[in-house]
C-alpha cells in the first residue's frame, strides 16, 4: 500500500523510506527467534522514518500484520495486545526514549488495522481493538486537538509532530464521535469515584467545551452524550450564569433577585453538585451570597438531608464562618466537602467543633505558607486553601488520593482517621500547619516527624490535595521510621507498625500468607479459612466490622501478573444487590477501577458501592489479599469454612502472583519481595 503522491514530492521521499522499512522487516522475519534482537535497531530507525513522514502512519498500518509477524513486539508487553491498557499508552508516547514512542505508534497502528478488519489477530478482536482506540484517544485529547508546546518542541523535537500525525490517523479512521463518548464514560466513571482531586476531570470538560464551540473541529452531531451535564455542571448550571457571564455579573444578578429566584439558583446549583461531584464557580460565590439571606436558602443551596440541615442550624455561626474563610470561586470544590461534612453529623461529636474553631485561627508556619502557595497560588491564601482542604477530607474521607507517590499507607490513614476520628485528623493537621513538625508514639516511645529520616517517597509529594500536601511528608517518615525500629524483628514489621500508626481500632491480631525471607506462599489453607472466620458473615456471627481494618494485596495486572504490595482499607462485607458476598474497601491509589486478570476486576458503581468505595466478590478479594488484622478474642468458625471455597481461591492464587511463589514441589520465587506496603 503506497500513499497518494503530492505535488511536493513528499511521496517520494515516503517511497524510499518505505522500500527501506520492508526490507527491514523481511531481514528481521528471515532471521530466527534468538537473533531477531540484533535486527531490531534497523527496524525500528526505518520505523521512525516512516512515521516522521506525511501519510507515514497509513503505511505503517498497512504493513501492521507482517511486523507482527517478523516479530517486532516478540518479548514485550506489545506481544500480548490483550493485556495492554489505554490509560498506559500517552506514557509510552510521552517517553524520552524515542524506540519506546516508535514501539507505542506501531502498536496502536496494529490496533487500527485489527480494527479495520486488515487483518484478524488470534487473541484480540476487531471490536476490543476499535474500543482500545476509542479509549485512547479519549485519554489523550489534547493530543488531537493542540499543537506541541514550545517545551515539547525543544525536549523532543520531530517526534512530538509525529504523535499528532498519529493521533489524527487514528480519528480519522476510527471517527471523533466514539472518541467523546469514551471520554464522556470516562470522566463519568472517574467521578462516581468522588474525588476530593477533581482537577484533571474539570480539565477535560473545559477543553471539551472549548473544541465543541470551535467550528474548525467537527466533533459529530450525536458525540459526548452526557458531556451536557458535566459541561453544566461548571459553567451553565443555572439560568443566572447559563451563559458563563463571569462572576461579577453573576453576582449583579443575584442582587437583582427575590427570594424565590435565589432558591431557584440554590437547588439547580445543589442538584448539579450532588449528580455529579463537581462544583461550579459559581455555586460558591452563591454560598457567599447567601449568608446575608437565611439558612433556609443555604441548606437549599448546599442539599442538605435532614442530619445535614439540624446541624447547619446548630452550628450556623460555625458553617457561616467556614463559608466566609474558605469557600470561594477558587476553592469551589470544598462546598461539596462542606455539604457532606454536615450531612455525616460530625459537628455533634464533641471535639469536632471546637476543633473547627482552631482550624480557623490557626497559624500557619513559614513551611506550611510557602508550600500551599507554591502548589495551588496565592489566590485565595494558604490558610482558606488549607480550611478548604479540610472540608473536603471531612467530607469526602473515601475521596483522599496518593497522588503519585509511593504514599499509600499514609493516604489510607489520612481517609481511616477522617472516616472513623475526625478530631483527631485535625490535630495532626494542626501540628504540621502550625508546627511543622508530627509527633507520634511507637510502643510508648515518641517519635517525632522532624528527627526521622528519610521517608518511603523520595521527593516531597506535590500533586496531592492541600491536608496532604502538609499531613504526607510527615507521617511518610513517621511510617519508614517506625518499619527501622522493626528492621531486627523476625516477620513481616507490619505485624507492629500498623495498629501503632493507624490507631487502636486497627485489630491486633496479624495473618499473612506470605514468608517474607523466600517470598514463597506459607499457610494458605489456615489464612483463608481465618480470613473466612473474621470478615465473612456466615462464618463469624454475622458480625459487622465495626472499624475500617488495613489491608494488603498484591496488585496484578490484566494478565494476572504479579505488580506489587499495596495498602487498602477494608470497610464492610455484605451481599450486593444480587445477593453475591462482596468485600468494599477503600483503595488510595486515585482510581480504584482496576482489572487484576484472571477475571478479577474491581468494581467502582453498579454493584452496591458508596461513593468512593471499591468492590470484589468475596472469594476473589481473599485471592489477591496477603494481610489482614483481626481481633484475637474473635476466633469465628474457620473449621466451617467448604474445603473447595478454600480451593477455589488457591486456584486464583495459583494463576496469578502465587504462581511462583508456591512451596513443596512446585516453583517458588525467584527472588524474595521487598517490604509488603501495607
Amino acid at each position: 500500500m503506497k500513499p497518494t503522491a503530492d505535488v511536493h514530492g513528499e511521496a517520494t521521499t515516503l517511497d524510499k523510506r518505505v522500500t527501506s522499512l520492508d526490507d527491514a522487516i523481511l531481514a528481521m522475519a528471515e532471521t530466527r527467534e534468538f537473533g531477531k534482537h540484533t535486527k531490531l535497531r534497523r527496524l525500528l530507525e526505518a520505523l521512525r522514518r516512516v512515521l516522521l513522514q506525511p501519510g507515514g502512519a497509513a503505511a505503517v498500518q498497512a504493513r501492521a500484520q507482517a511486523l507482527e509477524e517478523a516479530g517486532l513486539f516478540l518479548g514485550t508487553d506489545w506481544a500480548s495486545p490483550e493485556i495492554l491498557i489505554p490509560a498506559l499508552v500517552g506514557a509510552g508516547l510521552h517517553s524520552g526514549d524515542a524506540d519506546t514512542v516508535v514501539m507505542e505508534a506501531t502498536s496502536e497502528l496494529r490496533m487500527l488495522a485489527i480494527a479495520r478488519g486488515d487483518f484478524t489477530h488470534p487473541t484480540f478482536p476487531a471490536e476490543d481493538a476499535r474500543q482500545f482506540l476509542s479509549q485512547v484517544l479519549a485519554m489523550n485529547v489534547e493530543l488531537l486537538f493542540t499543537a506541541p508546546s514550545e517545551a515539547e518542541r525543544v525536549q523532543r523535537g520531530r517526534t512530538a509532530r509525529l504523535v499528532r500525525e498519529l493521533f489524527r490517523h487514528l480519528a480519522e479512521e476510527i471517527g471523533y464521535d466514539s472518541v467523546l463518548d469514551d471520554l464522556v464514560d470516562e470522566i463519568w466513571r472517574i467521578l462516581r469515584q468522588r474525588p476530593i482531586q477533581v482537577e484533571a476531570a474539570q480539565s477535560l470538560i473545559t477543553r471539551i467545551a472549548v473544541y465543541r464551540d470551535d467550528p474548525d473541529i467537527d466533533l459529530g452531531a450525536s458525540s459526548g452524550q452526557g458531556i451536557d451535564r458535566l459541561i453544566t455542571s461548571l459553567f451553565g448550571t443555572t439560568e443566572a450564569c447559563r451563559e458563563d457571564p463571569g462572576i461579577d455579573v453573576f453576582r449583579s444578578r443575584l442582587e437583582a433577585m427575590d427570594t424565590g429566584g435565589l432558591q431557584y439558583e440554590a437547588t439547580g446549583f445543589a442538584r448539579a453538585m450532588h449528580d455529579t461531584g463537581l462544583v461550579s464557580p459559581y455555586h460558591a460565590e452563591l454560598l457567599r451570597y447567601l449568608l446575608r439571606e437565611s439558612d433556609y436558602l443555604l441548606a437549599e443551596a448546599l442539599g442538605l438531608s435532614d442530619t445535614g440541615r439540624n446541624c447547619l442550624l446548630r452550628y450556623s455561626q460555625l458553617v457561616h464562618r467556614l463559608i466566609e474563610v474558605a469557600i470561594h470561586p477558587q476553592t469551589a470544590q470544598s462546598v461539596y466537602g462542606l455539604a457532606l461534612l454536615l450531612d455525616r453529623g460530625i459537628l455533634y461529636e464533641p471535639p469536632v467543633v471546637p476543633s473547627l474553631w482552631r482550624q480557623l485561627a490557626l497559624e500557619l508556619s513559614p513551611v506550611a505558607r510557602e508550600r500551599l502557595t507554591t502548589v495551588f497560588g496565592a489566590e485565595p491564601g494558604p490558610q482558606a486553601r488549607l480550611v478548604a482542604g479540610v472540608l473536603s477530607m471531612l467530607g469526602q474521607p473515601l475521596g483522599v488520593g496518593q497522588g503519585d507517590n509511593p504514599t499509600c499507607q499514609s493516604a489510607r490513614a489520612l481517609s481511616m482517621w477522617s472516616y472513623n476520628d475526625p478530631d483527631y485528623l485535625l490535630q495532626m493537621v494542626v501540628w504540621a500547619a502550625r508546627d511543622d513538625e508530627v509527633l507520634m508514639h511507637f510502643e510508648g516511645q515518641p517519635i517525632s516527624s522532624r528527627d526521622s529520616g528519610a521517608g518511603v517517597a523520595s521527593t516531597l509529594p506535590m500533586d496531592l490535595d492541600p491536608v496532604s500536601l502538609l499531613v504526607v511528608p510527615h507521617l511518610d517518615r513517621i511510617y519508614a521510621e517506625m518499619g527501622r525500629r522493626c528492621a531486627t524483628r523476625p516477620g513481616d514489621p507490619h505485624r507492629w507498625v500498623n495498629p501503632e500508626f493507624h490507631g487502636w481500632w486497627a485489630a491486633r491480631e496479624f495473618h499473612i500468607n506470605v514468608d517474607v525471607a523466600t517470598g514463597n506462599l506459607v499457610d494458605l489453607d489456615e489464612f483463608l479459612r481465618q480470613f473466612h472466620a473474621s470478615y465473612h458473615p456466615s462464618y463469624n456471627g454475622e458480625q459487622p466490622l465495626i472499624h475500617p481494618q488495613p489491608a494488603g494485596v498484591a496488585v496484578t495486572d490484566s494478565a494476572a501478573r504479579y505488580v506489587g504490595w499495596h495498602a487498602i482499607s477494608i470497610l464492610r462485607v455484605v451481599p450486593d444487590p444480587q445477593d453475591v458476598m462482596r468485600v468494599y474497601f477503600f483503595n488510595p491509589n486515585n482510581d480504584s477501577g482496576q482489572d487484576w486478570g484472571d477475571g478479577v476486576v474491581v468494581s467502582t458503581a453498579g454493584n452496591g458501592e458508596r461513593f468512593g468505595e471499591a468492590s470484589l466478590p468475596f472469594d476473589q478479594f481473599a485471592s489477591r489479599l496477603y494481610i489482614f488484622h483481626t481481633d484475637p478474642l474473635e476466633r469465628g468458625e474457620p473449621e466451617r469454612v467448604p474445603a473447595e471455597d478454600v480451593a477455589r481461591i488457591i486456584g486464583y492464587i495459583e494463576r496469578s502472583w502465587g504462581n511462583d511463589r508456591l512451596p513443596g514441589g512446585t516453583l517458588q520465587a525467584h527472588e524474595g519481595p521487598t517490604a509488603p506496603e501495607a
